[in-house]
């Protein structure tokens, strides 16, 4: 299995997050993640004998770049390495572009690209020294694909993918893959405010005929944390029951 390596999750108290720190430590890798407040979900974790010593959280928003550094360090002093880093944490506001202001312009970049940016950054230093590592930045098909009033998000998700492909390209040599997921509309806290007519015609137009489920999307991060993807860098995949197909 995967004792002791040790993979970073951003956001990972609920939704897609909470369901991918579950998978990593059903799979015995130890698991640090943060978010901006404790679960239910995160405090089971905390107090389980059976997770001692395998999960530790923090307290953190991931667009407090102060607060990224110390909790990578916090990370390394624990377990000593970090093999895996999924960036998780976004945040979406559905919205046409005239009507959104300056404040909240600001808040979906700077969680959704800006705050990769630095915490793969910190995270990425550990794995140099290690001459191993693997990136899963978690996308989005609305960044290859539009969709009406999400213009802020989709930019962000498109900036994401660019990073990944750049992010391949600057550490390849040194053992380090980075790669990108790319879910269509899951049923998470991110799709529950959708009207009905809307979901109802994403699902009319997905050819498996339903809204994805975060189980849909852990095997992926799994894999591409795993040495079966060994060879494979710089890819964004699209899991969305065929929708973008």
């Amino acid at each position: 299995m995967n004792n002791g390596k040790v993979a970073v999750v951003s956001g990972g108290s609920r939704g897609l997050g909470k369901a991918i720190v579950q998978t990593l430590l059903d799979e015995d890798y130890k698991v640090a993640a943060f978010s901006r407040s404790e679960s239910d979900f995160i405090n089971t974790l905390r107090e389980s004998e059976k997770y001692r010593g395998r999960f530790y959280w923090e307290a953190a928003d991931a667009a407090d770049a102060a607060a990224m550094k110390q909790f990578v360090l916090q990370v390394y002093r624990k377990f000593s390495r970090i093999d895996g880093l999924v960036n998780n944490a976004g945040l979406n506001l559905d919205q046409l572009l005239p009507l959104t202001n300056d404040e909240d312009i600001d808040r979906i970049l700077n969680l959704n690209i800006g705050s990769v940016i630095k915490l793969t950054r910190n995270v990425s230093r550990v794995m140099l020294k290690q001459n191993s590592g693997s990136i899963v930045n978690i996308s989005s098909i609305i960044g290859s694909r539009g969709f009406k009033g999400t213009s802020v998000y989709s930019a962000s998700k498109a900036a994401l993918d660019g990073l990944t492909r750049s992010l391949a390209r600057e550490l390849g040599s040194k053992g380090i893959r980075v790669n990108s997921l790319a879910p269509g509309f899951v049923d998470t806290d991110m799709t529950k405010n959708m009207p009905e007519k809307q979901k109802s015609q994403i699902i009319r137009r997905t050819p498996m005929g339903r809204l994805g489920e975060t189980d849909d999307m852990t095997g992926l991060v799994r894999f591409l944390l795993s040495p079966e993807s060994s060879f494979m860098t710089g890819q964004t995949i699209a899991i969305d029951g065929g929708l973008t197909c």
